[in-house]
C-alpha cells in the first residue's frame, strides 16, 4: 500500500495516542492535527514527539463543540501554561482549525476523528462540514453511542456521492471487540447471544484521562450525556471516590448492538455491554472478554470465547484498532467504496 496521509481532530488522550501509535505503524503519516487552540500542518510529516509535548497535559484540548469555531490567540495562556498544539513550533492558532483541516483535504487520505461525544450529533455535525467542503477520503471515529451510528447512516448517500468512505466506531468497544464478536461468530448459524465484558486500568488517573471518564460516567443509570457534560470537575472525583476509584457499568448504550445487527451477527437487542473502569490502579479490574453463544449448523449450542491480554493497555486497544481500521478503510476507498462501514462489516460476512 502506497504510503497514507493523515490529519487527526483533538489532541486529547486518544488523539496524542493515536499520533504517538502511528509511529509503529508502516505506511502512515500524519500531516495534520488540530485542537481548540489551533492547527498543526507538515506534510512531510508532522514531528510526534514535539507535538506530543506540546499537547502534553492540556486537559482542555479537544476540538470546540461549536464545530470548530472557538478563536485562539497566538501565545495563548491558560492556567499559566502554553495550551495545545500552538505550543508546537509546527502550528498556529487558528480561529477555525476544523475548517483548516478541510481546506488541505486534497492532501489528506484520511482523518481520524478523536473528538468529545457530549453532542450526540456533533461528529455527525463535523462529517457535515467536510461534505460540505468537498473532502474526498476516510473518516473515522472512535464514537461509543448507538444512536450516533444512524445519525451516520442518514448521511451515507452524501458520502458515496463525495467519495467519503466513513468507518463509525472503530476503537476498542466498539471496534476491535465488534470485530473479534464478528469473527466468532463465523461458527454459528444463529447468534443468540454477545456479551462484552470490558476492564480498564487507567495508570495515569483522572486528570490525563477528563474525556474518557466523563463520557463513561454518562452511562451510569442516574445520569446521561448531558448531565454528563454539565459535572464539574470535583463532581466527577466525587463520584470516582464514592466508587472507591472502580466504576462498574452494565447495559451500557454501546455502537457494538447496531454496528452487529447492521453486519447481519445477530439483533441488536442480543448484545449486551458492560465493564469495570478503575481510574487509580495500573493493572486491569477485570479482563475484557467477548462471548459468543450460538447455534452451529448441526444443531449443538457453543460459545466462543475471544479474550484481550491484561497487559495490554487502553491505549494499545483503542488507536492500534482505529489505525488499522483506517488503513482497511484507505484500501476500500482507493477501491472506489464509499458510505459508512462499522468495523464487523470489515470482517468475514456472516
Amino acid at each position: 500500500m502506497n504510503d497514507i496521509t493523515f490529519a487527526v481532530l483533538g489532541t486529547g488522550g486518544i488523539g496524542r495516542r493515536a499520533l504517538e501509535v502511528s509511529q509503529y505503524k508502516d505506511a502512515l503519516t500524519p500531516v495534520a492535527a488540530c485542537d481548540r487552540h489551533g492547527v498543526a500542518f507538515d506534510f512531510d510529516g508532522l514531528e510526534v514527539d514535539e507535538l506530543l509535548a506540546a499537547t502534553e497535559g492540556n486537559i482542555d484540548n479537544e476540538v470546540s463543540t461549536d464545530g470548530g469555531t472557538a478563536t485562539a490567540e497566538s501565545g495563548v495562556k491558560q492556567h499559566g501554561e502554553d495550551r495545545g498544539v500552538v505550543a508546537s513550533s509546527q502550528a498556529r492558532a487558528s480561529d477555525d482549525p476544523i475548517q483548516e483541516i478541510i481546506d488541505h483535504g486534497d492532501r489528506i487520505d484520511a482523518v481520524l476523528l478523536a473528538l468529545p461525544n457530549y453532542e450526540h450529533d456533533f461528529i455527525p455535525r463535523t462529517a457535515d462540514r467536510f461534505l460540505e467542503g468537498g473532502y474526498s477520503g476516510v473518516m473515522i471515529d472512535v464514537l461509543k453511542r448507538s444512536r450516533v451510528i444512524d445519525m451516520l447512516d442518514d448521511r451515507s448517500d452524501g458520502f458515496e456521492d463525495a467519495g467519503i468512505t466513513f468507518i463509525c466506531g472503530a476503537g476498542a468497544t466498539p471496534g476491535l471487540l465488534t470485530g473479534a464478536a464478528s469473527l466468532a461468530a463465523q461458527s454459528f448459524v444463529e447468534v443468540t447471544d454477545v456479551d462484552i465484558w470490558w476492564g480498564v486500568g487507567l495508570k495515569s488517573g483522572y486528570e490525563d484521562n477528563r474525556g474518557t471518564v466523563r463520557e463513561d460516567i454518562a452511562h451510569l443509570p442516574e445520569y446521561d450525556i448531558e448531565t454528563a457534560r454539565d459535572l464539574s470537575d470535583e463532581e466527577i472525583e466525587a463520584i470516582i471516590d464514592d466508587h472507591d476509584g472502580a466504576i462498574e457499568f452494565e447495559d451500557m448504550e454501546h455502537a457494538d448492538d447496531v454496528l452487529l445487527e447492521r453486519a447481519g451477527v445477530c439483533a441488536a437487542d442480543d448484545v449486551s455491554v458492560g465493564g469495570i473502569l478503575d481510574v487509580r490502579n495500573d493493572e486491569k479490574p477485570t479482563t475484557t472478554t467477548v462471548r459468543v453463544t450460538g447455534t452451529t449448523f448441526d444443531g449443538e449450542t457453543a460459545t466462543n470465547t475471544f479474550q484481550l491480554g491484561d497487559a495490554t493497555s487502553m491505549e494499545a486497544n483503542v488507536n492500534g484498532p482505529a489505525l488499522g481500521y483506517l488503513k482497511a478503510g484507505v484500501r476500500r476507498n482507493r477501491a472506489g467504496e464509499y458510505g459508512v462501514y462499522g468495523p464487523a462489516e470489515l470482517m468475514p460476512g456472516f
